[in-house]
């Protein structure tokens, strides 16, 4: 990764970027930095994510709630002030979202696992 100087994110002044989900839709705010990501991400009632993800992940919910399905069939409910980690290729999950919630979510390289 690059070094990154001091500043600050105003969020409001970030687009907000629709990705449609097999229902519902997330709205994503991102900075981007060399090998490292940053969201403000917005799901909406009766989200549910289009794909099963095998990226790593820190997320952070900052409000509401949802839940992280994994592909081994565990339901994992997240809610305000909760936080998961999880490294590359470790999971396949996917996002649902029955009444919306509001994510910080980062990911980058130093999520990558060995190989």
């Amino acid at each position: 990764m690059s070094n990154i100087p001091f500043q600050t994110i105003d969020w409001a002044s970030i687009e907000k970027v629709e990705y449609k989900g097999e229902t519902g839709v997330a709205l994503w705010q991102t900075i981007q930095f060399a090998g490292l990501r940053i969201r403000l991400v917005e799901y909406s009632n009766g989200y549910l994510a289009d794909h099963w993800c095998q990226k790593g992940h820190i997320v952070h919910c900052l409000e509401g709630e949802f839940i992280s399905e994994l592909k081994t069939g565990a339901h994992i409910k997240l809610t305000k002030g909760e936080t998961y980690i999880v490294s590359d290729e470790l999971s396949s999950h996917r996002s649902v979202s029955e009444n919306g919630v509001k994510l910080l979510i980062i990911d980058g390289d130093f999520l990558k696992t060995d190989s």
